[in-house]
């Protein structure tokens, strides 16, 4: 039976014609329109898939009788135990993870067997009572240094493995004589099952952390400079526009809400980030805690941002005359910072390193500097009522906004330094 060969469209062959092109994008696009929509179910799905791949794994030294027989039931159980506490949605938590439980199982394996060895050594009442005496003395200080908040945040893992291994190896020598086989023989499985959770995590389609902060941080300026357009934009909307008059401050506020609540997964994307090795775009020194230092400034713009409802939630109707003759040099003002929220954002997506001192920060004072004649002494002389002090908030805050972004610009800056952004 004969072979078909088929030939592989090329640029110019194959489809020659452009419409027969345009054709097979249109065709395609529905399928990427549904993996962009459902990117993270996807990506859900593929993580179960490799947990589920590598406890079967691991679980062949219980469906392959030689293993079996050679390993023993109570080893065998140490694999499984490994790969269901150590499999992680991202790469680097899995690493790190698994490196926190090599190092408290080595540590509390290790001093687990001088503890037995050295009851043993004592011999009669004396072993259980060398073996409890340790128990409490290594289980409670471990403990307590679990309650402190440094160690608590990155290695609380690793101590609470350590107490778990000194407690069941140190407790074994009672009962066992080769406490050191038995000892050699877990760490054996451990590593065994990491080796497992490593393998599937790395090179079956990987979930990096890294990518997901990068991502999170640059959808942040997107999001707060679409929220300074709303906002200023239903500021100074007429009263009798009911249509549409609420969406933009709702949508505006609901992004700045995500973004102050993002700083605990912050945290942790960057830990996982710190772990991964050298992929793609991103090195092994990539500076991370750059990101956090971004985080925190988008925080506070975000925080700011929220601080105009108050502007927003005032009656039009009083000095009407006074809000008109303020809405070109707000809108300018307010089109200034999202501008420049967008190009920052733009920096990093593309990695690239941005003019904060030749183009953004000139270009925030000269917007700083239209909001303080705006703010004239013979302006102020009539924000003696409620609605004058909102206008006065109003012009205010955005002068805050725009001093905050020009500190951002030169973090953003600083970390196109640190991780060799490329040149505009």
């Amino acid at each position: 039976m004969g072979s078909t060969v088929i030939p592989i469209p090329d640029g110019d062959q194959g489809f020659g014609d452009l419409k027969e092109r345009r054709k097979f994008q249109v065709s395609l696009s529905p399928i990427v329109s549904f993996v962009q929509k459902n990117k993270n179910s996807i990506k859900k799905i593929i993580h179960c898939i490799k947990v589920g791949t590598a406890l079967v794994l691991v679980s062949l030294v219980y469906f392959v009788d030689r293993l079996y027989k050679e390993i023993g039931d109570d080893n065998a159980m140490w694999a499984i135990m490994t790969v269901v506490v150590i499999f992680e949605f991202h790469a680097g938590a899995t690493l790190g993870k698994g490196f926190y439980r090599g190092i408290g199982t080595v540590l509390g394996g290790g001093l687990g067997c001088i503890a037995a060895i050295l009851g043993e050594q004592v011999g009669g009442i004396g072993n259980p009572f060398i073996v409890g005496v340790s128990l409490f003395i290594f289980g409670g200080a471990a403990t307590y240094a679990r309650l402190i908040p440094n160690i608590k945040k990155r290695y609380d893992y690793g101590v609470m493995i350590f107490i778990l291994t000194f407690n069941l190896v140190s407790v074994s020598g009672i009962r066992e004589e080769n406490v050191m086989e038995i000892a050699r023989e877990r760490l054996v499985m451990i590593v065994m099952g990491f080796a497992i959770c490593i393998c599937t995590s790395l090179f079956f389609f990987p979930t990096w952390a890294s990518d997901e902060i990068h991502n999170s941080t640059v959808s942040k300026f997107e999001d707060l400079a679409s929220s300074i357009e709303g906002c200023v934009e239903e500021y100074f909307r007429l009263v009798g526009d009911k249509e549409n008059q609420s969406v933009h401050p709702i949508a505006s506020f609901r992004n700045c809400i995500s973004v102050l609540n993002s700083k605990a997964k912050d945290e942790s994307l960057v830990n996982f980030a710190k772990w991964e090795p050298w992929h793609g775009k991103f090195g092994l020194f990539h500076p991370w805690e750059k990101y956090q230092k971004i985080g925190e400034v988008l925080r506070e713009l975000a925080a700011t941002i929220l601080s105009l409802k108050g502007s927003l939630n005032s009656s039009k109707e009083p000095l009407k005359a006074l809000r008109e003759s303020i809405k070109e040099p707000c809108e300018a003002a307010g089109s200034s910072l999202a501008w420049t929220l967008r190009e920052l954002g733009e920096s990093i997506k593309k990695m690239r390193r941005c003019q904060s001192e030749t183009l953004i920060v000139p270009k925030l004072k000269l917007a700083r500097q239209g909001l303080s004649q705006v703010m004239s002494p013979f302006k102020l002389g009539k924000l003696d009522t409620a609605e004058g002090l909102a206008i006065a908030c109003f012009v205010f805050s955005l002068m805050e906004l725009a001093e905050k972004l020009e500190g951002l610009a030169r973090e953003v800056e600083e970390l196109g330094e640190l991780a060799a952004f490329n040149r505009s």
